[in-house]
């Protein structure tokens, strides 16, 4: 800890080369308000001339006032054999505007000579050059010596000379590259230390992670006494990806004791906010911010984490703004069922006749082929049931589907009528719908409204549905899992059956019923 250190998110530029990644100007912008919002002290917004998407980040950027981090260019050094003031991409640096620039430029003597073909000599130049001119006009500088672990391996006195090259020509910082991603940490750790020894200095760190070390790499650099770490927010990047900032954030903050500056109870926040938009799935088993994260299924680890969280915990998860999830499964023991009770505000005995029955009947349900892991709102459903308490809206009579289908017409006809008993009055409604399970949502909806307007609210955000026992062909059991919102809170419903509407029907009911008892 002999040195500060600071965070530089590329994202935007390295991230979105990553497969799939892409975001729009307002996208970038957005992003970056909210690394700017969370304390990350540099935003690499792109590089200039690149694409319209980056002119316009930059333009847009130079509009905003900026609270903690600085926005930031990305180029490369001039060209081989040119002058640096006549290089077009040089000064579409300039014309960015930003308070500090980053300049990648060539370390493996491999790429100079194969891929630059220019001389050795030449790119030390282009290299020192580039950063001078760069100073010369304003801006801070901060060099990406590229593939800097593979050149050092086989050639480390050119190598030192290109990072000796950026640093004597007035670069703020030298950052070593590990481009390729297949370096350990060891190495990552001994070759950091000699550079730093060799230019008197602390350097940064870049490290990608097709290793699966990225994040190890990154920490082993900043023992070594690396004082800036360069990556991604949820390891975005270029083939399997960058070091991931939102693991290694907290490692270096909590773990390693580097005050950063950071609110990190927001950090998984920020983690869904940019997979939302860069439209990604969340990473259920992220560490720190994953759903599972701080998720305890087996009974024994649930007792100890009731009476110490830390056996099981390797951080209080609100430190990083995520929190304890305790399932329940075919796993669980009493310890699950008293903490979820707990959580709900039901006061149970462990031992009790109540909580025996609780469980044994989840027990009995899992082995029919429900899951309430992902369905805590058919768990409180079921565990309310179990201690008499009226959770039901309606008496069911019956409902009915069907589905027209005529060769050679365009249009196809799904319909489901819906009888039920609410309040000591009958309900007959029909709807239509995209398919059964929607046309069956739509009438038994249409049916309650008069009774629960409030329901209007609710929406079907996510609907799965997964084959149980594949075995038994088209008579296998199906189970179907409903994730509901109400534009604030969202809470998923399970049901399950030999008949895929009827499996449906049961999440459907589930996610009305659990809404309306919250709601109360």
């Amino acid at each position: 800890m002999s040195v500060p250190v600071t965070i530089y998110d590329t994202t935007l530029r390295d991230g979105t080369q990553g497969t799939g990644i892409s975001f729009s100007t307002l996208d970038k912008i957005r992003v970056a308000e909210k690394l700017d919002e969370f304390g990350v002290h540099y935003i690499e917004g792109g590089w200039p001339g690149s694409n319209p998407k980056d002119a316009a980040f930059f333009q847009e950027a130079a509009k905003r006032t900026w609270k903690n981090a600085k926005i930031t260019a990305f180029g490369m050094t001039r060209r081989g054999k040119a002058k640096v003031e006549d290089d077009a991409q040089v000064q579409m640096l300039l014309d960015a505007a930003t308070p500090a620039v980053t300049i990648v430029g060539k370390t493996w003597p491999l790429h100079v000579t194969e891929v630059f073909q220019v001389s050795l000599e030449e790119n030390l130049a282009m290299i020192a050059d580039t950063v001078a001119y760069l100073k010369k006009n304003g801006r801070e500088v901060l060099y990406d010596a590229e593939h800097f672990f593979d050149s050092f391996r086989e050639d480390p006195e050119y190598s030192l000379k290109t990072v000796k090259a950026a640093k004597d020509a007035g670069a703020d910082l030298v950052v070593l590259c590990e481009t390729n991603g297949g370096a350990l940490p060891e190495w990552v750790e001994e070759v950091t230390r000699k550079v730093i020894a060799h230019l008197g200095c602390p350097v940064g760190i870049h490290t990608h992670n097709d290793g699966g070390v990225g994040v190890a790499n990154a920490l082993a650099a900043v023992r070594a006494g690396a004082c800036q770490v360069q990556g991604t927010i949820n390891g975005y990047g270029e083939r399997v990806g960058n070091c991931n900032l939102i693991t290694v954030m907290p490692n270096l903050q909590l773990k390693m004791g580097y005050d950063l500056g950071l609110d990190l109870t927001r950090l998984r926040e920020l983690a869904f906010f940019v997979d939302e938009l860069a439209n990604v799935p969340h990473d259920i088993r992220a560490p720190y911010v994953g759903l599972a994260a701080f998720t305890h299924k087996g009974g024994l680890h649930v007792h100890a984490v009731q009476k110490l969280a830390r056996t099981y915990e390797h951080v209080d998860p609100s430190l990083v703004g995520n929190e304890r999830v305790i399932t329940i499964s075919d796993m669980s023991g009493q310890s699950n069922v008293l903490m979820k009770a707990e959580t709900m505000g039901v006061a149970l005995t462990k031992g009790s006749p109540e909580v025996q029955k609780i469980l044994s009947t989840v027990k009995s349900l899992e082995s029919d082929g429900f899951e309430f892991e992902a369905a805590e709102a058919s768990f409180e459903l079921l565990i309310r049931k179990q201690l008499g308490q009226k959770t039901g809206l309606f008496d069911l009579i019956e409902y009915h589907t069907t589905h027209r289908h005529h060769p050679g017409h365009v249009r196809e006809t799904t319909e489901a009528t819906v009888k039920i008993q609410v309040n000591g009055n009958a309900e007959y409604t029909v709807d239509e719908g995209d398919g059964p399970v929607n046309a069956l949502d739509k009438a038994l909806r249409k049916a309650l409204l008069p009774h629960f307007p409030a329901i209007s609210q609710v929406r079907l955000e996510d609907y799965k549905v997964r084959i149980i026992d594949s075995g038994s062909g088209t008579a296998a059991k199906t189970r179907v899992l409903v994730v509901s919102s109400d534009g604030n809170r969202t809470w998923g419903t399970v049901g399950v059956s030999t008949n895929v509407i009827d499996a449906s029907w049961q999440a459907l009911v589930d996610s009305l019923e659990y809404y309306l008892f919250k709601r109360d």
